[in-house]
């Protein structure tokens, strides 16, 4: 079960569904913003009966002929029953009948069985049993076996790699191979780093504590590739922003100058969206008292093919949630509203429509759910004096814990 991935599983819409800030399959995204309760509203996963899982396997070797036998996917989850989970839609799912229409397998590998597959002497078409984990053993590495899940179905394989979240696999790294360029995609989309020529074509994704799990509004690394997005944070970052919305607003839309740089980007926080180390995109957002303010969205004409769009959108939405806010307004172009309502953005009751540089623009409004690591009253208190957008990284002053008060606020002397 080597070629887990067919050529016509995955497209761009299918893309779109896998998590809750999706970029394009040339984007690394991180399995832990993977947005599950979004994904859970459409799909359900579940362990196949004997039956459903030999019309299964049937249907996928279709387009997956190197399927190891039903036989020996039998033999695996006799050994551990987690190794197999069906998908299906939900408002097709009779829990009296259950019927998958796709699955993900995954081989639970110790300690062996993970040595030998980084040496490249592991048969996955015929797993030795000895070299697997049992269902209430924490293995060493977990290996998707393979990946069957067409057009809507793809969003199944989140649910999949939540499931395998529990204490027992919690923390335990992912490796696969990639026999199509649509399983290449697939898997660098999730964040797996791409395989070395040491590595024998294994692609591999760490949950362990030697990987930092990125937000996706701090997700640029110097040096690295692929789309990304970051927060301005110096006079060269604002300055990268005014170049490109002078190049999209201004050249582009003949918009003037007063009103492209309209006195309120000293007062706004800013993201860059990169290509590589290119700046492609930048996106502005105010704050309010309850509520905050989506703008100034600007792509480059030779990146506009990509998913830059949407990953600095997702990536303003979700820096705006973690700062606490759930109502996102902003002004969207008549003509650009289905885009916004992607996003969850609607035109309101009583929403006003306006013109700015010849463009008609209307009043849109999203509510958003509360996000879980909010910051607020009652947080560590260094982590609300961290950098913007930093907030789930150490900062320079977080060192200050550790060290003795040599200069006390209060004169020890006068006091009582």
């Amino acid at each position: 079960m080597t070629v887990h991935i067919a050529r016509s599983q995955f497209d761009a819409g299918n893309m779109n569904r896998l998590a809750s800030s999706q970029v394009s399959s040339r984007q690394r995204h991180e399995l832990g913003a993977i947005r599950i309760d979004r994904i859970a509203r459409h799909l359900v996963i579940f362990m196949p009966a004997p039956a459903d899982l030999e019309s299964l396997i049937t249907a996928a070797r279709a387009d997956l002929p190197h399927l190891a036998p039903l036989k020996t996917v039998q033999r695996v989850m006799s050994h551990n029953p987690d190794s197999v989970m069906a998908i299906a839609q939900r408002h097709r799912f009779d829990a009296a009948a259950p019927s998958g229409e796709g699955f993900v397998a995954c081989l639970m590998l110790n300690a062996s069985g993970l040595a030998a597959l980084k040496a490249g002497t592991f048969d996955a078409a015929d797993p030795p049993v000895d070299m697997l984990a049992g269902q209430h053993e924490r293995p060493a590495g977990i290996y998707v076996w393979a990946v069957y899940a067409r057009r809507r179905l793809a969003g199944g394989v989140g649910l999949v790699f939540d499931r395998l979240s529990s204490p027992n696999y919690q923390g335990v790294d992912f490796y696969a191979r990639a026999a199509t360029p649509e399983g290449a995609s697939l898997l660098t989309t999730l964040g797996f780093e791409p395989p070395s020529v040491a590595q024998g074509g294994l692609y591999h994704f760490a949950r362990g504590s030697k990987r930092e799990a990125a937000p996706p509004y701090d997700s640029h690394r110097p040096g690295g590739t692929g789309t990304s997005v970051a927060v301005a944070r110096s006079m060269e970052d604002l300055s990268r922003v005014i170049a490109l919305r002078a190049a999209v607003y201004m050249a582009e839309q003949a918009c003037p100058y007063e009103e492209e740089f309209d006195g309120n980007d000293l007062s706004a926080t800013h993201l860059i969206g990169y290509v590589g180390d290119e700046p492609a995109g930048c996106l502005r957002i105010r704050f309010f008292a309850d509520f905050a303010k989506i703008e100034r969205l600007a792509v480059r004409a030779e990146h506009r093919n990509t998913r830059m769009a949407f990953a600095l959108v997702r990536a303003g939405i979700e820096l705006a949630r973690v700062k606490g806010y759930r109502r996102l307004y902003g002004h969207a172009q008549k003509r650009l509203v289905g885009f916004w309502s992607r996003f969850g953005f609607r035109v309101f009751e009583g929403a006003q429509e306006l013109v700015f540089s010849d463009f008609d623009y209307v009043e849109m409004l999203m509510e958003a759910q509360p996000h879980p690591q909010a910051i607020g009253l009652g947080v560590d208190p260094y982590v609300i004096i961290r950098p913007e957008g930093r907030w789930h990284r150490a900062g320079a002053l977080d060192r200050s814990r550790t060290r003795a008060v040599t200069r006390p606020s209060v004169d020890r002397k006068a006091a009582p």
